[in-house]
Formats: structure tokens, sequence, C-alpha cells
């Protein structure tokens, strides 16, 4: 019997140890990786080094195994909740601007890459991940189609506020969305995505014809 007690200790002992010792090398790693990140890039153009900061948001996505555990979907939850807080309504009140300007900011791919500059205007690049026009041969399909976005949806005060929230913060609805945050980053600016809501929901739009 003194014995047993005396096996399971050791077992209990050498488990705590490895355990430490994991925690230990896992703490090691994590900052050599940190190390490795800062010392691998640099500031350079629109691009710039604070990006590889993350998050909470970015932090709870990069961690699959959090992500499919019930506490991942209570904090999927949370995150939902704290990226919608930060969305603002459009400061005129207006939702819907120029749907020929949100059509050029839907199709360029340019800004915030360390080729532009300050003076480079950002584009929403809408283009990489949905279809926005049937008569486009070249399109991504991550997303959704946008193909009659406003026809099929209509352009009620909700979907009004639903499109504005999506495009400005897309993580206010599902944590882990693919669609970049292009209003609580600043890469779209208001008037922007004013133009973008045009594009999907105005009746003139070619995306509603």
């Amino acid at each position: 019997m003194i014995i047993t007690k005396i096996y399971r200790y050791a077992i209990f002992i050498i488990c705590t140890f490895s355990v430490l010792s994991s925690a230990q090398a896992q703490k090691k790693s994590d900052s050599s990786f940190q190390q490795m990140m800062q010392d691998s890039f640099r500031t350079e153009g629109s691009a710039s080094i604070d990006r590889i900061q993350q998050d909470i948001t970015q932090q709870f996505c990069s961690d699959p195994a959090l992500i499919k555990s019930k506490t991942g979907e209570r904090k999927a939850v949370e995150i939902q909740k704290w990226n919608l807080a930060t969305i603002q309504a459009p400061m005129d009140g207006k939702y819907l601007g120029d749907w020929k300007s949100g059509e050029a900011i839907a199709q360029s791919g340019r800004g915030v890459t360390w080729s532009d500059t300050s003076a480079t205007a950002n584009g929403g690049g809408c283009y990489n991940c949905h279809q926005i026009d049937q008569k486009e041969i070249s399109y991504g399909t991550i997303g959704p189609s946008l193909w009659n976005y406003g026809k099929i949806r209509g352009n009620s005060q909700e979907m009004l506020q639903y499109t504005w929230n999506r495009i400005n913060n897309s993580k206010a609805y599902n944590a882990c969305s693919n669609m970049p945050r292009f209003g609580h980053f600043k890469v779209l600016s208001e008037k922007q995505i004013q133009d973008l809501m045009a594009l999907l929901l105005d009746p003139q739009s070619p995306v509603n014809q």
C-alpha cells in the first residue's frame, strides 16, 4: 500500500514537472516567434510594422482549438458584440452616396500596401472575394455574389444599417470572417463606404439592374 502511494506520488511529480516544462518551453517558443516577427518585417510605404500586433479578435481567430471549443463559442459571441459596439453610424445620417464612385472603389485593389504612399487612394478590392456585376469575367468566390444585392434585399432601414455595419466591421456578425474591417481600421473613409453602400443598394446602380 505504501509503495503504491509512493508510486502514485512519483507519477504526480513527474507529470507536474512535465506540464511546467512544457509551459516554459511554449513561452520561450512564443517569445522567439515574436522576436522573429519583429526582425522579419519593417514599415514601408503604407504598410506599417504595427500590423503584426494582433487585437483580441485576431488572437482568438488564430487559435483553431479555442474556436472549436465550448469556451470558444461563448468567446466568439463576446467578440462579435465588442466589434459591433465599435461601429458608428454615418455622421451626416446618410447611408447612400454615389454608386459610380462606389463602383470604382469596389474595383480598385490599391492602397495600404508597401508600394503605396499616403497619397494613394485606398480601394475596397471587393472583386477579390465577390461577384459584383454579371459582366465581370474574373472575380473571387470566397464571399457571396453581390449581384442584385439591393434588388433582392430591399433598402429598408434595417438593411441599410446591416450593410453599413457589415462593410465597416464584418466581425460584428462573424468573429472570424475573412472580410476586412474597412471602417474599423480606417482602410476606407466614411464617404467611400457610403459610395459602396450606393453601389449595393441604389436602384440605379448596375448591381441592381
